[in-house]
């Protein structure tokens, strides 16, 4: 992993990982034809939030102009590590944006991948990130997956209070029961998590 990172427009550059992530992030919802459910609405973040919004809009879509410039390292152990990662995230978002969009807006996504994450889309787009920063040895890419994952652990806050008005104890449970990013969903009556987060937009 080189200090100053080549740059040059090629082929075989990273565009070619990020042109999947966004056809199925942005086109899968339209293509099966439930259009309503697959509407993105952004929560009343206050003026903290909105800051903190625009630098991670800039570590996560900044690195897509930069994927034209990034060859990557085919053949290679950094090569197949990252696509391994990659497409676990890719799995995630995948099976995320198919239960978000096949979801009614009158109700909390809670199934398929949603039952073991409260954050599959976040995660999924973290994963598929880091994967792209590996298979090209980016030290770049993988600091804008670093600062995109901690950034949104503020973001999610805002986007739980929308939930939370909007579904009421539905959304409580929910998030009394699913790990805020990964993990085994929990049974039973638990106490509320405070400050924990689903978050059903789409990055």
């Amino acid at each position: 992993m080189s200090l100053i990172p080549a740059f040059e427009i090629g082929v075989w550059n990273a565009w070619i990982f990020i042109f999947p992530y966004l056809l199925i992030n942005l086109g899968l919802p339209f293509l099966i034809g439930n259009k309503g459910a697959a509407q993105f609405i952004w929560p009343p973040y206050n003026k903290k939030e909105r800051k903190l919004r625009g630098i991670n809009m800039v570590t996560f879509f900044g690195p897509w102009i930069y994927s034209v410039f990034l060859p990557l390292k085919l053949g290679t152990a950094w090569f197949y590590a990252g696509l391994f990662i990659y497409l676990l995230g890719m799995i995630f978002v995948t099976v995320a944006t198919l239960n978000f969009a096949t979801t009614p807006l009158d109700k909390p996504v809670t199934k398929g991948v949603f039952r073991i994450s409260r954050n599959p889309m976040t995660l999924g787009g973290f994963l598929a990130l880091v994967g792209i920063g590996i298979v090209c040895a980016s030290w770049i890419l993988l600091l804008c997956a670093m600062v995109f994952i901690v950034l949104q652990q503020t973001l999610v806050i805002a986007e739980e209070r929308m939930c939370l008005e909007k579904f009421g104890n539905a959304y409580q449970e929910y998030m009394n029961r699913t790990p805020k990013w990964i993990g085994l969903p929990k049974s039973g009556e638990s106490k509320p998590q405070g400050g924990n987060h689903v978050a059903y937009t789409s990055f």
